[in-house]
């Protein structure tokens, strides 16, 4: 049993923000709905001196918090969220493995840094379930574990780390540079790396925004324990992330169908055979996800069709994961640095931004690869880039050596 309760319903959008948030922190909770047990709706009353407010959150100490805010939430979890200083040699914005990479590489060359990461450590590699194709672990390791050993090591090296601290802007003023946290503290700093990688794509179709975190989810290693012993879950895409976190869930679900739009899958050879192998696991290609329908304020159906007979298709699972592609985290660097058509930032060959002393490495920056291995690569050579610039600036010593 987890050391926190939630208590709320799935109707409620700040019961699925407070799931979120501790799924993001990768924070163990248990889920209480209120609407299917009528002792915890009394208990929440109970605890809220007669009013039914959700969520209602319980902690091991005995203590709670009603409707809390990210803010409290992090402050209760005693996350730091201020850093020590206002000025820093660099920044990096972003803590996933490129930020990460980063940081380890800044503090090995004495280049006083600091990290701000809008979600937890770890980034999206933190809640993979597995990781088969980093280097050095030939029988594949956790994401959590992966990220967990970064984060120590960051440590180790002493770096200062900031976690469930959004950045609002950077901009450049008198040869500094300026970022502001949605909090509303500025750091300065001489040179920014941003490593803010990218969020799961929404399908966008008629009843989705209502669903999410109420039936419908994008992360399988956070919502998929959720499942077990549930008759149906879909997974829409067809990729190497549908078919992962599609096999990770058969370890729940009695049954895992896979929706992709195309004719053919995208993931890899060895991930289709794994999946076409599976008992528990079924694949429709050319199939168009139309809508969801809600009952209730939870999922009652799907909606499809067959894009090469135009049959339509209903499904009535219990959950519905969501991956097909990947929108980068750039939102707060609009008119400030050059973007690529997508959202991309565009970079010249040494990793630098439109913005001088803005450099961004990961699945932020237009033309990676969105691979991990390459993530935490381009994080290493944005530090290498980012020092050559300081040098210029007069900041570090000319003679250091990166291995």
């Amino acid at each position: 049993m987890s050391e926190i309760t939630v208590y709320g319903a799935p109707w409620c959008p700040d019961c699925r923000r407070a799931k979120q948030f501790f799924g993001e922190m990768r924070v163990p909770y248990d889920w209480v709905d209120i609407d299917q047990d009528a002792s915890a709706a009394d208990y929440v009353r109970e605890k809220n001196d007669g009013k039914q407010i959700i969520p209602t959150i319980v902690f091991a100490d005995g203590s709670f918090l009603a409707e809390p805010s990210n803010d409290e939430l992090a402050r209760k979890l005693e996350l730091n969220l201020t850093a020590e200083r206002s000025f820093y040699e660099l920044i990096i914005i972003g803590g996933g493995p490129a930020g990460l990479t980063s940081a380890i590489y800044a503090a090995r060359e004495g280049i006083d840094s600091l990290v701000i990461e809008k979600s937890a450590l770890g980034g999206q590699a933190g809640v993979t379930e597995r990781i088969d194709n980093y280097p050095g672990f030939p029988e594949g390791i956790g994401g959590a574990e992966l990220v967990d050993r970064m984060v120590r090591q960051a440590k180790r090296y002493g770096v200062e780390l900031l976690s469930a601290v959004g950045v609002k802007s950077v901009r450049r003023d008198d040869g500094y540079l300026h970022v502001e946290t949605d909090g509303g503290e500025t750091y300065c700093a001489r040179s920014v790396i941003v490593a803010t990688g990218s969020t799961y794509r929404r399908l966008e179709v008629p009843g989705e925004e209502d669903l999410i975190g109420a039936g419908i989810h994008f992360c399988a290693t956070c919502d998929g324990p959720f499942y077990q012993g549930a008759r149906q879950v879909l997974v829409v895409g067809g990729g190497n992330s549908g078919l992962e976190e599609g096999l990770f869930l058969t370890e729940f679900a009695d049954k895992v169908t896979i929706l992709e739009f195309s004719e053919q899958l995208a993931a890899s050879a060895l991930l289709q055979e794994k999946a076409r192998s599976h008992p528990k696991i079924e694949i429709l290609t050319s199939t168009q996800v139309t809508a969801f329908e809600n009952e209730g304020g939870k999922l009652a159906a799907v909606r499809a069709k067959n894009r090469a007979t135009g049959e339509e298709l209903e499904f009535r699972p219990q959950g519905v994961f969501i991956f097909i592609g990947l929108t980068p985290n750039t939102g707060f660097l609009e008119g400030t640095v050059d973007l690529d058509k997508w959202g991309f930032v565009a970079t010249d060959d040494s990793f630098q931004s439109s913005l001088p002393g803005v450099f961004v490495a990961g699945d932020t920056r237009g033309g990676s690869t969105k691979q991990l291995a390459a993530a935490a690569g381009e994080g290493a050579t944005a530090l290498i880039m980012t020092r050559q610039y300081l040098r210029k600036l007069g900041d570090v010593p000319s003679k250091v050596a990166v291995s």
